[in-house]
């Protein structure tokens, strides 16, 4: 098939676009391709926030929370894409299973969500000493609406916020004192750049 003067693509079907690609690409992880493959509900090639969001569950079969699913694409979108292909899905595939890891051996009594002793554990574990109205103020932020203590994907979103902010201050507390003094610009550009 041609159009244009040019030969189609590869699995390319007129009007109708591309169909999907059910070959993984050489040297992925078939059972990957599949998941990623299954994901990408429009068969696009590519991973949407919606796609993404609809495929992220917490341990409740609770939806991910939409503003974390956004921060794990902002994460992982390493081309400004606005969606992932399959290598930036691998990546985030694996970047999940390693915060599942963390989320399970911080959940001692199991109960499926993080309560306030154990995420000021995990925080300290980290090197964050936060004081404790902050590690309340975190708590009330991230804590779910009708669901005791932090969920999984509110735990990930409240853990990388908190190394993001933490990081934003360090390179403007260039002598290491603990204190930073800045005008209004330099904290709203601080800000306004956190993912």
């Amino acid at each position: 098939m041609s159009y244009g003067g040019q030969y189609a693509p590869p699995g390319y079907h007129g009007a109708g676009g591309f169909a999907p690609r059910h070959d993984p690409p050489l040297g992925a992880d078939p059972q990957l391709w599949q998941w990623f493959v299954a994901v990408d509900r429009d068969r696009s090639g590519h991973i949407s926030v919606v796609e993404l969001q609809r495929a992220l569950i917490n341990g409740d079969w609770s939806q991910f929370d939409l503003d974390t699913v956004k921060l794990l694409m902002n994460i992982f979108d390493t081309d400004r894409s606005g969606t992932i292909g399959f290598n930036e899905f691998s990546g985030l595939w694996k970047y999940i299973k390693d915060w599942q890891s963390v989320f399970h051996h911080f959940d001692r009594d199991r109960s499926g969500s993080i309560d306030g002793q154990e995420f000021q554990e995990a925080l300290h574990q980290f090197g964050y000493r936060l004081s404790p109205q902050l590690l309340n103020l975190l708590q009330r932020k991230y804590g779910s609406t009708g669901h005791p203590g932090i969920t999984f994907d509110r735990f990930v979103r409240a853990c990388v916020v908190v190394k993001q902010i933490t990081e934003s201050f360090a390179a403007l507390d260039t002598d290491r004192d603990g204190w930073v003094q800045v005008n209004y610009d330099q904290f709203m550009e601080t800000v306004l750049t956190l993912p």
